[in-house]
C-alpha cells in the first residue's frame, strides 16, 4: 500500500507500508538517494508490518528546497511514524540511515522499541573511516582499469545527463559487494528504478556530520540511551567496521552481528543471517 506522509511543513513524502506484525520502519541510506528495501520488505513482512519512505527531496518524494538537515529529516520520519500511528516502532537504517535512525532514537527514544544500525560508520569523526573507504574504494575499482578511468571521466564532468548520472552511480556501487561476479548486476539493481540523486542534499547532511559527528556530546548522549539496539555489519565493507567500535562502546544495550562473506549491502550477500539477526531482534 502506498501512501503520502505530509510532514509539518507541507512537503509530501512517499511511503509504503506493507506485512503485518511488530512495526518496522526502515531508513534508506544516501543521503541523496531513496528507498530501496523492497527486497527487505519482502524478506521481513510474514514477521513485521513494514513501512518504507523516501526522504525529503529524494526519489518518489516531492521536490523541495530542503531544509537539508538532521533535524529536518528526524522531524519527518516523526510525521511518518504519526502518519500510520506507530506509538513505539523498531527502527532499522542503513549507512546514512543508520544514522539518522540513531539521530531519532537519541531525540525520540519513548518511541524506538528497538534499533537495527545497519552498516553505519559509528559516532567518531570522518577520519576513523573516510580515508580508508577512499583508499578501498579506489583499488576496488582499480581492478578493472577502464572501469576506474569511467568513473573518473564522468567524475571530472561539470555536468553529467541523467544517463551519466546513472552510469557513474552503477559504477560507483558495483564496489559495495563482496561477490565481485554479481557485484554489477547488483549495482544495476539498485538502480532499477532510477530517480535523479539529491547532490545539494548530500553535500548539505555530509558536511553537517563533519562538524557534529565525534563530540564528546554525542558519544555521552549515546551512553544514556535507554533503547536495544543491534549492530548489523557486512564484514567486507569497505567502510572500515573499526569505526562503528566508537558506537558499540558507547551504548549501554546493545549486540552486534558481523556477517563474514558480506559487503556494505549485507542483506544482498547474506539474506539467510541478515534475516536471522533481524527477526531475532524483532
Amino acid at each position: 500500500m502506498r501512501e503520502t506522509v505530509t510532514a509539518d511543513d507541507g512537503v509530501r513524502l512517499w511511503a509504503s507500508r506493507s506485512g503485518q506484525g511488530t512495526p518496522l520502519v526502515l531508513c534508506h541510506g544516501g543521503p541523496g538517494l531513496w528507498d530501496m528495501f523492497e527486497d527487505v520488505a519482502g524478506m521481513l513482512d510474514d514477521q513485521s508490518t513494514v513501512v518504507r519512505w523516501d526522504q525529503r527531496g529524494c526519489g518518489r518524494s516531492e521536490r523541495c528546497d530542503g531544509p537539508w538537515t538532521s533535524e529536518r529529516f528526524v522531524a519527518d520520519l516523526d510525521a511518518v511514524r504519526r502518519h500510520f500511528g506507530l506509538e513505539r516502532t523498531v527502527l532499522l537504517g542503513h549507512s546514512w540511515g543508520a544514522q539518522l535512525a540513531l539521530s531519532y532514537a537519541l531525540t525520540h527514544p519513548e518511541h524506538v522499541a528497538a534499533l537495527i544500525y545497519v552498516s553505519g560508520t559509528g559516532i567518531g569523526p570522518d577520519a576513523d573511516w573516510h580515508p580508508g573507504f577512499k583508499e578501498n574504494f579506489l583499488a576496488r575499482l582499480g581492478e578493472q582499469p577502464e572501469r576506474l578511468a569511467r568513473w573518473q571521466e564522468l567524475t571530472d564532468l561539470p555536468r553529467l545527463s541523467e544517463d551519466e548520472e546513472r552510469e557513474r552511480a552503477v559504477l560507483q556501487w558495483s564496489i559495495e559487494f563482496e561477490d565481485r561476479e554479481q557485484a554489477s548486476e547488483h549495482a544495476m539493481q539498485m538502480a532499477d528504478p532510477w530517480f535523479p540523486i539529491n547532490s545539494g542534499c548530500n553535500k548539505a547532511l555530509n558536511a553537517e556530520r563533519k562538524q557534529t559527528w565525534g563530540t564528546h556530546e554525542l558519544y555521552a548522549a549515546c551512553q544514556a540511551l535507554d533503547v536495544p539496539v543491534l549492530i548489523v555489519d557486512g564484514e567486507r565493507d569497505i567502510r572500515p567496521r573499526s569505526a562503528v567500535d566508537s558506537l558499540e562502546r558507547a551504548l549501554p544495550r546493545v549486540r552486534r552481528v558481523r556477517l563474514p562473506e558480506a559487503g556494505h549491502l549485507p542483506w544482498v550477500e547474506d539474506p539467510k543471517g541478515f534475516r536471522a539477526a533481524v527477526t531475532a531482534m524483532l
